[in-house]
């Protein structure tokens, strides 16, 4: 008789939690603070501090190699623009990880069909930037469409993805193939290696997640060494990349990018387990693209092995916090969203990591929230604003018996 009369009391009302503690504060802000992940939001915080020092500490060796006399007496040039693109990548971050997720799966998809566009027309009207047209605009207006279509990307294909649970027949993987196939078509033209690869192991990774029949994947699996073949022999771009890493003292085997890969990996491990300390470092002034594609060698060198350590775990420690976070999830669609972008998140710090230790070829990929960049900068923060919002949970729906009692009377 107690627990009826229990179970058909009012819940806490908010002026009642309100008077518990800041929890009852269901102000739009109040409830983004403590509906997000705040030790994802936090983790991400701490990789774009470390950036800001990694790129403090490359930005003299950049300034010298790419800027010319010009700067030389302004070294941490680097570091002051990163600094602006900071300053504009929080709030979109911030902005992102407030939106309602019906909204933000709007925005996205929307988004992904005009950069989808912008990457088709960045061959025909782009940049071209060390051989390569992967930008639109001109001076500072310059950005990079692949960046900002792949958290777009991921979220549409997490969308129709999920379709497949209210219409079975819906031949998702097709349709998704084809976007992929697509967009690493477009990809291939500027030409971006790198990219691709990304674009195509998240895709394989969602599909997984969306328990695609077996048989399904077991085909696509084993068209990867078909596809890595066909590349080698029928793209320029990608076999100079592998004899250049498999063959390198072969004459023509993409000597270039063997001394990047040698450059980098005795940059690294130049400084040695603590490090040289900042701006003591001198291997990096023989490093191409230390402030971007090689500034984990840079932290190798000025704050030690140990430092490189301790950024791959907090990229292991983000990845690993998501995954977790999502083992209680029930819709489909945030499920395989929020999967998607870890992955993508993840699988692009390990492979710049991996470029810069020469366990894999020069692909030039930027490491998240480290590297120097204003497009991937912004790009990221609304990739992890995306993330934050496809985590958010509600802590007195999820948590608070009595409200799991009322809702189910």
């Amino acid at each position: 008789m107690t627990d009826v009369r229990a179970s058909c009391q009012t819940p806490p009302t908010v002026t009642t939690r309100a008077k518990r503690g800041g929890r009852g504060d269901r102000s739009p802000l109040g409830t983004w603070f403590w509906d997000i992940d705040r030790v994802l939001l936090v983790l991400t915080l701490f990789l774009i501090a470390i950036g800001l020092l990694a790129v403090a500490a490359a930005s003299p060796a950049s300034a010298v190699r790419y800027s010319g006399e010009h700067l030389k007496f302004t070294p941490l040039y680097y570091f002051w623009r990163q600094l602006i693109w900071v300053g504009i990548s929080l709030p979109v971050l911030f902005a992102v990880s407030m939106l309602p997720v019906a909204t933000a799966r709007r925005l996205a998809v929307a988004g992904a069909g005009l950069f989808t566009l912008m990457l088709a027309l960045t061959p025909l009207i782009g940049v071209r930037v060390n051989g390569a047209a992967r930008w639109i605009g001109f001076g500072f207006a310059q950005f990079q469409p692949s960046e900002f279509l792949k958290p777009l990307f991921i979220v549409t294909v997490a969308w129709l993805l999920s379709l497949k649970a209210k219409d079975d027949d819906l031949p998702t993987v097709l349709i998704t193939g084809a976007m992929t196939a697509g967009i690493a078509c477009l990809l291939m033209l500027q030409p971006d290696f790198g990219q691709t690869i990304i674009f195509c192991t998240v895709w394989m990774a969602l599909l997984m997640i969306a328990g695609t029949p077996t048989k399904v994947l077991v085909g696509l699996v084993s068209m990867v060494p078909v596809g890595l073949v066909a590349a080698y022999v029928f793209y320029g771009t990608a076999r100079s990349r592998i004899d250049a890493f498999l063959f390198p003292g072969v004459e023509g085997s993409g000597a270039g990018d063997h001394f990047q890969v040698n450059a980098a990996r005795a940059t690294l491990t130049a400084g040695g387990f603590t490090g040289t300390g900042p701006g003591a470092g001198s291997a990096k002034f023989g490093l191409p693209e230390a402030h971007t594609d090689y500034i984990f060698s840079v932290i190798g060198e000025e704050f030690g092995l140990i430092a490189c350590a301790i950024v791959a775990l907090v990229f292991l420690a983000i990845v690993v916090r998501v995954f977790v976070k999502l083992l209680d999830e029930q819709d489909e669609f945030r499920l395989l969203a929020a999967s998607g972008l870890a992955v993508q998140f993840g699988a692009q710090a390990m492979v710049s990591m991996a470029v810069n230790t020469g366990l894999a070829p020069s692909k030039g990929m930027t490491l998240p929230f480290i590297s120097y960049g204003g497009s991937s900068m912004i790009a990221l923060s609304i990739g992890m604003g995306l993330l934050l919002a496809f985590t958010r949970r509600n802590p007195f729906l999820t948590r608070s018996p009595y409200i799991v009692r009322w809702s189910g009377t």
